[in-house]
């Protein structure tokens, strides 16, 4: 009787978590049950000590990549397919590691996206708003802003982009078999913040289809300071 009630004082011990933690596993919930959006872990940024024994999230990546080009923001372990909206399995995970970041496999049934430099991102937002069209959660990290958008494939992402003169090179689409950071995320690059949040309640959140806004950002990429042409992550 003893070691049952000592094994559920440690249950009680693992479940006091702080307010970014509890955010950060209310939101991938929300994603997962509610809106239907299968997630998973991210590896998150490098731990490193800090003065008095005390751990801090380092600019790096916890990845054994010491040139990972998106610190903190990606799958490791487990990977990409792992990606899920069972409860229990997301409870478990973020259980485990609380202050992990919330990674959203994009494409089939969840949204697909579309990122780009910050500085153009704004300036799309802009323009779409000028348009009066309508816009789902955009997602802001310190450098890149990426719409969320309806699901779409890859024949009919190529026929739309085939049309453009040319596509900067600092445009990403993250359709299926990609992935994009979600808030309140803190990677090795930064926080990740909503800078259009979903509308509170239970319904899975709107979201424009991908013809809707891919010239305004094609535009925007291409009149950036410097041509759309490097690529920030």
């Amino acid at each position: 009787m003893r070691e049952i009630l000592g094994r559920r004082r440690r249950l009680r011990f693992r479940r006091k978590r702080g307010p970014v933690q509890l955010a950060q596993l209310e939101t991938a919930l929300i994603c997962a049950t509610e809106w239907q959006w299968p997630v998973l872990p991210g590896v998150g940024p490098k731990t490193v000590s800090a003065r008095g024994g005390r751990d801090a999230r380092g600019a790096g990546c916890a990845c054994p990549d010491p040139e990972c080009v998106v610190p903190g923001a990606h799958p490791f372990e487990p990977g990409l397919l792992a990606a899920t909206t069972d409860e229990r399995m997301v409870r478990w995970w973020w259980t485990n590691r609380p202050t992990a970041p919330l990674i959203l496999a994009t494409g089939k049934n969840a949204p697909c996206a579309i990122s780009l430099p910050a500085v153009a991102g704004a300036r799309a937002l802009s323009v779409l708003d000028g348009m009066n069209l309508r816009l789902g959660p955009v997602v802001a990290t310190p450098t890149r802003w990426s719409l969320l958008v309806a699901p779409y494939s890859l024949e009919e992402l190529g026929e739309l982009l085939f049309a453009k003169d040319c596509v900067p090179s600092s445009l990403r689409f993250h359709g299926e078999g990609g992935y994009l950071v979600l808030p309140p995320s803190e990677t090795g690059a930064g926080q990740v913040r909503w800078e259009r949040a979903p509308l509170p309640g239970t319904a899975a959140p709107w979201l424009p289809k991908v013809e809707a806004v891919v010239d305004a950002l094609v535009e925007a990429s291409t009149s950036a300071p410097d041509g759309g042409s490097r690529l920030s992550y």
